[in-house]
């Protein structure tokens, strides 16, 4: 098994390639508690310098501590542990692991047309940097979009940029009543 590894603009964030499909489903987990639901995020969790881990659709995004060992240090123990897991033929996710992602009751039009937009040009785009942009509320009075930030995307310095200059830009423009776009933490 072959595993790449490729750069995201945050550079506490390293996206691992294993060369198959990870999650049809991606999944965030951003402390050891969350990662009992997944054997591969906990032994990744006990590399020395990891705080965060992503499954995206078909790669593994590792986030580290900024005072913590540096890349060169903690690649090799990753790669294994990716390794071991896929190689292994283990589940990625234990019985009983549920979905992270909410669905609550019906949207409305324009909520729908905002997660369609999500779902066809932010969501592609931010998955090819390692992260992941996920609907959170519209506020149809104000015309206030929040949006939750995950994987590689979560903690990057070019996060708000990405937020003001490519996401609320294109929002405003395909979809009028969106007056600007804002980041849950």
């Amino acid at each position: 098994m072959f595993i790449q590894t490729e750069p995201t603009p945050n550079p506490n964030a390293l996206k691992f390639l294993p060369g198959r499909d990870v999650s049809s489903d991606p999944r965030d987990f951003v402390n050891r508690d969350e990662a009992a639901a997944s054997p591969l995020a906990e032994a990744l969790f006990e590399v020395e310098g990891v705080t965060g881990i992503f499954f995206g659709y078909d790669y593994v995004s590792v986030t580290r501590s900024p005072n913590g060992p540096d890349w060169m240090q903690m690649k090799a123990p990753i790669l294994a542990a990716i390794m071991d897991h896929f190689v292994s033929g283990a589940p990625l996710m234990r019985d009983g692991s549920t979905s992270d992602s909410a669905d609550g009751g019906e949207d409305s039009e324009i909520v729908i047309e905002i997660k369609q937009l999500l779902d066809s040009r932010v969501r592609p785009a931010v998955a090819q940097d390692g992260g992941d942009i996920l609907f959170d509320a519209f506020n149809e009075e104000t015309g206030v979009l929040t949006l939750r930030m995950r994987g590689a995307c979560a903690g990057c310095p070019s996060s708000s940029a990405t937020l003001k200059a490519g996401v609320e830009q294109m929002m405003k423009h395909y979809i009028p009543e969106v007056t600007s776009v804002e980041q849950v933490i």
